[in-house]
């Protein structure tokens, strides 16, 4: 029977790429010179710090664009409260990776709503959708890149 797995990945040396660009940008612009501003990575969180909550929002965006241009999804970023103290300001940006159990009780709903004839069962943190058929899962796949959902979707291990 066919099937396909509905994920949230990330691609981490695309992500590793991003900060340390964003760094080197950081690093070269004249508005942050004699600033100790830098992105830190620790697995899915990246910690933002700078002087003040003007430099951390600049840092943001900053991230945001480099994500965007190595084709990464700027949904799965979650951008928390910039916490300020004497001299720095702090910001943490959590990166969101798989399909949490309510966002996958969501699509099976959707795809079982949409009375298409196939299966959808949630597996750990991912969707797996089985069919008799390979356009049924195709229209699936077509469905669900229309949905606007919270999260980036990918689409793995396509078998007849």
């Amino acid at each position: 029977m066919p099937s396909f797995d509905v994920v949230s990945e990330l691609d981490n040396h695309q992500v590793n790429n991003a900060v340390d660009q964003s760094n080197r940008v950081v690093g070269n612009r004249f508005d942050f010179k004699g600033v100790d501003a830098r992105f830190l990575r620790k697995e899915n969180i990246i910690e933002l710090s700078a002087q003040s909550e003007f430099q951390i929002n600049q840092m943001v965006d900053i991230l945001r664009a480099e994500l965007i241009r190595r084709e990464v999804d700027v949904k799965c970023m979650e951008v928390d409260d910039i916490v300020e103290t004497a001299k720095t300001a702090r910001c943490t940006v959590k990166l969101q990776e798989g399909i949490d159990t309510d966002n996958a009780r969501k699509i099976v709903k959707m795809i079982k709503d949409e009375k298409l004839k196939v299966q959808a069962a949630i597996q750990g943190d991912q969707v797996r959708v089985t069919g008799k058929k390979r356009d049924d899962l195709q229209q699936v796949i077509a469905f669900l890149r229309q949905k606007e959902l919270e999260i980036p979707l990918q689409y793995q291990n396509f078998r007849d």
